[in-house]
């Protein structure tokens, strides 16, 4: 049981975010386009009520992964979310009623079972609920130094892959972090009520870095293909979250000869991921010429 209840909740906040990519990406299609950082994308967006229904389903994303994090591992809780691209491309398929082909639900099955195999050999645990200050500063200026560098290299690139690319990685990071800050908020509140938790500077810091990873996103949602930020938020969400487990949280995976079958599952992953970004029906999710000319439009 205290595994299944995380991975329930770990699973619904997958889904839920699902469903958010899908309503925030169209919502995101219909502003106007930049070239760089826009800081009225955000009030642009809020007029849209395709984007404010994204945003509930963001709430309620926030709410299981919280639960999922105050009852299990970060190593355990994050890399379930993998199955976000997968959920993506099945909401988008029932949303916009259009056909997920066999080779997709294939690339799906691929990506299930190189999580379920990684996750089983690697055998994550721990579940520590405090962490020293000393081990905050250097794990969270490294995150913020890697999402400045990632964001300057996608405003130096043109409109497209690399750029959404860039900033899809720039987001994971962010959405990893902010989880890693989650998690202590959470075990705060458990442990010492509101009184700590909303004087306590993980809560805070949290909340400024879901911000950031919501700005982010958004904009690599505008900057290119879904086929480009999604594999990167996907993937770099996962495994940047297993290294700040491992390293904030003193959480364990197995090692020696158990690496092989986990780097396998990783690589049925990634296989699937591309797979998926591959086919079709996440090509659709991208704008095609007639729409960007009419983005303006509401």
């Amino acid at each position: 049981m205290h595994i299944v209840l995380p991975v329930l909740f770990a699973i619904c906040a997958a889904l839920s975010n699902a469903v958010a990519t899908v309503l925030q990406r169209k919502a995101a299609l219909t502003v106007p386009r930049s070239e760089g950082f826009r800081a009225g994308l955000m009030l642009d967006l809020l007029r849209r009520r395709v984007w404010l229904a994204g945003i509930l389903a963001v709430i309620a994303a926030a709410v299981c992964q919280a639960l999922a994090l105050a009852t299990g591992p970060l190593t355990i809780v994050q890399p379930l979310f993998v199955l976000e691209l997968p959920l993506t491309l099945i909401v988008a398929s029932l949303l916009m009623h259009r056909h997920l082909p066999g080779a997709g639900w294939l690339a799906v099955t691929v990506v299930v079972a190189g999580l379920a195999v990684a996750l089983a050999a690697a055998s994550p645990s721990g579940n520590r609920t405090h962490v020293e200050l000393d081990r905050w500063i250097p794990a969270l200026a490294v995150c913020a130094g890697a999402v400045a560098a990632l964001a300057l290299a996608a405003l130096k690139r043109p409109e497209g892959r690399a750029r959404a690319a860039c900033l899809g990685a720039a987001t994971a990071i962010s959405y990893a972090a902010t989880a890693a800050l989650m998690k202590a908020a959470v075990h705060i509140l458990d442990e010492q009520g509101l009184a700590g938790f909303f004087t306590a500077w993980q809560t805070y810091a949290f909340a400024a870095t879901g911000v950031c990873a919501l700005f982010l996103l958004e904009n690599a949602m505008q900057a290119g293909p879904l086929v480009a930020s999604q594999p990167a938020l996907t993937l770099g969400d996962a495994l940047v979250s297993l290294a700040l487990g491992i390293l904030l949280y003193e959480e364990t995976i197995r090692s020696g000869w158990w690496l092989l079958p986990q780097l396998f599952g990783v690589a049925l992953i990634a296989a699937g991921v591309f797979a998926l970004a591959r086919i079709p029906l996440t090509r659709s999710l991208v704008a095609p010429g007639d729409e960007r000319q009419t983005a303006g439009a509401p």
